[in-house]
């Protein structure tokens, strides 16, 4: 049974708005040591930057529990092992770990190339003390959700446990969203009931991924079900970005391309209560922080006026409530 939880903040979401001008690293551990709401700070540095990151964890009494990076299938396993091994270095007890649906010859990646690099990286994870965690995300394998139990089945056949980072904003945005619904081929599945991305429904995904035990770290970042494209900042194409966050607290007029509306948080806020009922009551999975990640970019909060790290504060404030009131 989790007796307690801890609460972090990913490094990109120390941040006013992304019009303002950038913070420097130690104002950015000094905001988050004096907003009194965080246990610890979520980043995987640049490996030259490494000294500095320790020197200001040590001083702001801000551990680096958790960090995470992107990778491409045929070009960045060596970079996935020298990033657990830094997380190692820094405190980190897991790796937030994103693989691109890409490989590097460009054919999609299949499951069992999933696997292999999943049982490759659980391998140096043991060795050095940081275990990477494979999480849900737009434009990685994963986002075609079906997929995670398919690789995690198979990961556990060989006596291995799967691990992954739920960031269920990345479910949530695509109820009730044909344009969504239709990538990667779910909307068939949806029809069918295949596929379900209500929490409040029996057998929903995400309530799937929190009873295998699979859940070992979080990630909260806040969206809603057809969730509002991001209109304020257009991705590298020149379109809309796919809009997978929502302010947690309301913004002022004109600080966001929507209407905001409380009630519509609900599905997104079940999920938080359904995996914590879990690590409470049910299971003693070692799942012991999750970080906030309210952010900029296309795909995200770029271009918005809402400040971006209130939210953060905001949430990191409801998560602590939520898991101490039961």
């Amino acid at each position: 049974m989790q007796t307690d939880i801890k609460i972090g903040i990913t490094e990109a979401s120390i941040l006013n708005t992304d019009q303002d001008d950038p913070l420097a690293l130690e104002d950015k551990f000094r905001l988050v040591k004096e907003s009194g709401v965080y246990d610890y700070y979520d980043k995987t540095p640049p490996a030259q930057d490494e000294s500095e990151y320790a020197r200001l964890s040590e001083k702001y009494e801000l551990p680096i529990l958790a960090g995470g990076w992107f990778y491409q299938l045929g070009r960045d396993e060596a970079l996935l092992k020298s990033n657990l091994e830094l997380g190692s270095r820094l405190g980190s007890k897991v790796h937030n770990t994103q693989i691109f649906w890409r490989h590097k010859d460009k054919h999609p990646v299949t499951n069992e190339e999933v696997v292999d690099i999943y049982l490759r990286a659980a391998e140096w994870g043991d060795a050095c003390g940081c275990q990477p965690t494979f999480e849900v995300h737009i434009n990685m394998w994963s986002e075609d959700f079906r997929r995670i139990i398919e690789v995690a089945d198979q990961v556990e056949s060989r006596g291995v446990p799967f691990k992954m980072t739920l960031d269920h904003s990345h479910v949530i945005f695509k109820m009730d969203n044909p344009v969504e619904a239709a990538k990667f081929g779910l909307e068939e599945a949806l029809k069918a009931g295949e596929l379900i991305l209500d929490p409040l429904r029996d057998g929903s995904i995400c309530k799937q991924w929190i009873e295998r035990g699979f859940v070992q770290h979080a990630h909260a970042r806040a969206a809603i079900p057809a969730n509002p494209r991001n209109t304020a900042q257009l991705d590298h194409k020149g379109e809309a970005g796919r809009g997978v966050q929502y302010p947690f607290i309301q913004p002022q007029p004109g600080e966001y391309v929507a209407q905001w509306e409380a009630e519509k948080l609900e599905p997104w806020k079940t999920v938080i209560r359904q995996l914590f009922k879990y690590l409470r009551e049910d299971t003693a999975v070692p799942l012991a922080q999750i970080s906030t990640e309210f952010i900029p970019f296309p795909d995200y909060g770029g271009g918005h006026g809402y400040s971006i790290f209130e939210n953060s504060v905001a949430c990191a404030k409801w998560l602590r409530e939520t898991w101490y009131n039961k």
